[in-house]
């Protein structure tokens, strides 16, 4: 590793000052200048000397910065190699420590300029150091990971222009789906989502929010469970009817507000949510396993079937990340994380998010790095993720924007300030020059400091750039991981345990009512007796008597007393 450090560049002076970090230090090599080549070699100098060496070209204090930047003794995944001014640099120094992975990371750029590839390139090389990663295929194109890539044309121009040893590889792949038509089906239970991530599923404001909440509170006293959308169902047409009662220490709810619940959810039944819902549920140990090789398991979410639910399933994966932050132990900083999420189309999980629920996303965001989960955010633009989010992303992979509107230019300078500064780049111009396949990239180092920003070439996948074919899907449905979620399980939950307690009560009025005296024969029911006795004791001729009667006692009683007194 070189030893110094840039502290200040003159290129029209065709200088650069070099101060000089490690004893002893020496440096040899070329500089070109235009078509001019310059050799030079510096003898061994003492701590904090500041050299002058010829500038001939950037390229080379680029290089010396990123051979500082990015050791190669320290593991970690490789990126690319360091490109300007349209030169690449035929070594692949740009990489990302694994120790560095919990610390989070973003990966944006506009559409079609290369993200899902990257995403499929780290993924591919965490699998290969022994960690596992969960990953959303929003398009249907990353399945391919679970086979070896095919060498072309243009794989081979990227991987000899890098300086990249390209082989061949498939990976250790599990395919989940919300459907389970595309892969093992992932479910969860209402109680296990919460009110929280349910009140975005049903897309509910914020009183209907906190009305859900009330329910749920309720449902956890009263031990009703809710496992499917059913139970949920059940309960609210409960609480507004026979139960109302039950619900007044609670606050109370209002019909209007029960009855837009419920339309919600028959309308998410309506559009097959209800296979998302209930048990088994999803384990969610099986994302941290480890094959006997020692390569990493990669589970892949399959969302193409389900595009046109994004709220559903970008909350599903929120969902799995808050019950790994709820289950797993504190382990500190480790050598290599225990595992990766990435979290692609990022901007659906914070569209119209309520307070409440970006409070929960930043408060995941921050401490599940102590359990050791790097998450990764994809989305097109950086401005899509809140900043209180976005200041806890240490590594940057930034492709080509573009700036064809007044907007776009404005995102372009917006995204410029939250990059690290540098000499050797213009951010902004380079963020619209970057071709597809080259990215904007910091990191941290080992020592939790952010690099400077490097434009890389990035290195191809070793895996399929594509889909897998139906046959290939067909192979995937039958692990044994997919075939243990594949039959749904309906035990007793809050539905049952509420139809139960109807039937009861049914049975006790009928019993109440067979209970009554039949009628005689000829003769009236005492009910008909007692509604005669009341009619005639309210009749004109009922009261007379009684004040006759009334009137003879009194005088009776007075005149027995007043014999007494004349005694």
């Amino acid at each position: 590793m070189i030893g110094a450090a840039i502290v200040d560049h003159t290129p029209s002076e065709k200088a650069i000052a070099v101060r000089v970090l490690s004893v002893p230090f020496s440096w040899s090599g070329r500089r070109v200048f235009r078509r001019a080549t310059v050799s030079f070699r510096i003898a061994a100098r003492p701590r904090g000397d500041v050299l002058l060496l010829p500038a001939c070209a950037m390229n080379d204090a680029l290089i010396a910065a990123a051979l500082a930047a990015f050791p190669t003794d320290v593991p970690g995944i490789t990126l690319g190699a360091v490109t300007h001014d349209g030169e690449i640099d035929p070594r692949p120094l740009v990489r990302l420590p694994l120790a560095m992975m919990t610390r989070h990371g973003l990966i944006a750029g506009a559409t079609g300029t290369g993200k899902t590839k990257t995403l499929q390139l780290m993924a591919e090389q965490l699998s290969a150091h022994g960690v596992p990663v969960f990953l959303a295929d929003v398009k249907g194109d990353v399945g391919g990971i679970a086979m070896a890539g095919e060498t072309n044309v243009k794989v081979d121009e990227r991987a000899k222009a890098t300086g990249y040893d390209w082989r061949a590889s498939s990976y250790p792949v599990e395919l989940l789906s919300l459907t389970g038509a595309t892969g093992g089906q992932l479910r969860a239970t209402v109680a296990s989502f919460g009110p929280l991530l349910m009140a975005k599923v049903l897309d509910l404001n914020d009183t209907q929010s906190s009305v859900l909440s009330l329910v749920f509170k309720c449902c956890d006293d009263k031990k009703l469970l809710l496992l499917d959308l059913s139970d949920l169902r059940e309960v609210l047409q409960y609480l507004s009817d026979d139960g109302a009662a039950e619900l007044k220490e609670y606050g109370g709810m209002s019909k209007a507000t029960v009855g837009v619940l419920l339309r919600n959810i028959i309308g998410l039944e309506a559009q097959g949510a209800d296979k998302f819902f209930g048990e088994p549920e999803f384990d969610l140990d099986d994302l941290l396993s480890v094959e006997r090789d020692g390569r990493g398991l990669i589970s892949v979410l399959e969302l193409s079937d389900v595009q046109d639910k994004p709220r559903l399933f970008s909350t599903f994966m929120l969902w799995m990340l808050a019950q790994l932050y709820g289950s797993l132990p504190e382990v500190g900083d480790l050598a290599k994380p225990k595992l990766v999420f990435f979290f692609d189309e990022a901007h659906l999980l914070f569209d119209e998010a309520s307070s409440a629920m970006r409070d929960e996303i930043e408060k995941v965001t921050r401490l599940i790095r102590s359990k050791g989960v790097g998450v990764f955010y994809i989305t097109q633009h950086p401005r899509d993720i809140p900043d209180t989010v976005l200041g806890q992303l240490g590594n940057r992979v930034q492709h080509a924007l573009r700036a064809y509107t007044p907007d776009d230019e404005k995102q372009l300078r917006t995204t410029a300030r939250t990059i690290p500064k540098t000499d050797f780049y213009d951010i902004e111009a380079t963020l619209t020059a970057l071709a597809t396949g080259q990215a904007l990239v910091s990191t941290l180092t080992v020592k939790g400091t952010p690099t400077l920003p490097f434009a890389c070439h990035m290195v191809p996948p070793s895996s399929r750039m594509g889909p897998l074919t139906e046959a290939e899907v067909a192979q995937k449905l039958i692990t044994p991981q997919a075939k243990k979620y594949a039959t749904a399980v309906d035990r007793e939950s809050a539905r049952e345990m509420l139809e139960k307690k109807h039937a009861d009560a049914s049975v006790a009025e009928a019993a109440a009512a067979e209970a009554e005296p039949t009628k005689a024969a000829g003769g009236k029911s005492a009910r008909e007796e007692e509604s005669a006795l009341g009619a005639f004791l309210r009749s004109p001729v009922a009261r007379t008597i009684a004040v006759t009667v009334a009137g003879t006692l009194t005088r009776t009683l007075l005149g027995t007393l007043m014999g007494k007194r004349r005694r």
